[in-house]
């Protein structure tokens, strides 16, 4: 078999104007993509597209099938039932990619470990010898420490769920709620968002007849349908994620007066943990928690005065931090 991107490297170290990256980049988006047309290849590129007729024509001098149709908006295609050598990487590739699967098998996106390992096993099997002893030594130290990684999904659930997004269609499952009770649900969904610890699907919920955040670690099965919808424009899925996790009805609700600008308390106040929200009265912090010590703790590390407004259960929390504070204080 003839390894056209040896070629490639072998005229350009003898011409010294061709731009190698460019040309295997060329290579590389024919393999993924039905056809492309100049313009596309231009801006992907970031070359006009008289150079990007050079590099083709350059591709097809090395004997490598590119079929081009003519015209303004002429594309470019490999000829059917052409397979490119064996894909070569950069170090920069072989890392990001390695880096990839690792963080994937670390944060549970996959349930099936040997998927990871075949992967990272044919990455391995085309660098060069030196190269492969870089990724070994990336895989054999580096620890990825993804704090409360959560339970590992089911792979069939989350292509699902993207593909049904992709294309705009209607999902089927059969979810369970946090006390495991299931239900069928009809969803039109709108994003996937990664929390620390947990994966969430958002959408319209047909059953609710409302939004709704799911848990894809609860969902036991999915299968899209038929019925389309469109996504509304401007909906931010990690915004809406985050104010519903931090709403989430517990045992103590919680309403906090703020002396600080917004900006600045965004800073210092995650979207997952309260809301903020500017009102007549000042700046108001408002979630819900299970945990009044807790919270407390957190709005002790707050670098601005602020009012706890309920529970008052949460200022005697407080008043028992201050006494202890002051108590160590006072040791000698």
């Amino acid at each position: 078999m003839i390894d056209y991107r040896y070629q490639i490297i072998r005229m350009y170290n003898e011409q010294m104007y061709f731009p190698t990256t460019r040309v295997l980049t060329i290579l590389e988006m024919l393999q993924s993509h039905v056809s492309m047309s100049g313009p596309e290849l231009a801006e992907r590129l970031e070359v006009n597209t008289r150079t990007v007729r050079r590099y083709i024509t350059m591709l097809q001098d090395l004997g490598i099938p590119v079929e081009a149709e003519r015209g303004r908006y002429g594309s470019y295609r490999l000829r059917p039932g052409f397979k490119l050598p064996p894909l070569m990487f950069t170090e920069d590739e072989a890392l990001a990619l390695t880096l990839g699967l690792l963080a994937a098998r670390r944060l549970g996106l996959t349930s099936a470990t040997p998927a990871v390992e075949g992967a990272l096993a044919k990455i391995e099997r085309v660098l060069p010898l030196a190269l492969r002893e870089r990724v070994w030594a990336v895989q054999e130290t580096l620890i990825l420490d993804f704090a409360n990684a959560g339970p590992t999904l089911r792979t069939n659930v989350v292509v699902t769920l993207c593909t049904a997004m992709q294309q705009q269609r209607r999902v089927s499952m059969r979810y369970a709620s946090f006390n495991a009770e299931e239900s069928e649900r009809a969803v039109d969904l709108y994003g996937l968002v990664y929390r620390p610890g947990y994966w969430y699907a958002v959408g319209y919920c047909h059953l609710r007849q409302d939004l709704r955040v799911f848990r894809l670690d609860r969902i036991a099965h999915a299968e899209i349908g038929s019925e389309t919808y469109t996504r509304p424009a401007g909906f931010d899925p990690l915004e809406y994620v985050s104010r519903s996790l931090a709403m989430t009805p517990r045992t103590w609700p919680v309403e906090v007066l703020v002396e600080a600008k917004l900006e600045e308390a965004r800073r210092y106040v995650p979207a997952v943990v309260a809301t903020l929200e500017e009102t007549p009265t000042g700046l108001v912090m408002r979630c819900s928690t299970g945990n009044l010590a807790w919270f407390a703790h957190l709005l002790t590390e707050l670098p601005f005065a602020y009012t706890v407004r309920q529970p008052a259960e949460l200022r005697a929390e407080l008043q028992k931090i201050a006494a202890r504070i002051a108590e160590m204080a006072s040791r000698e």
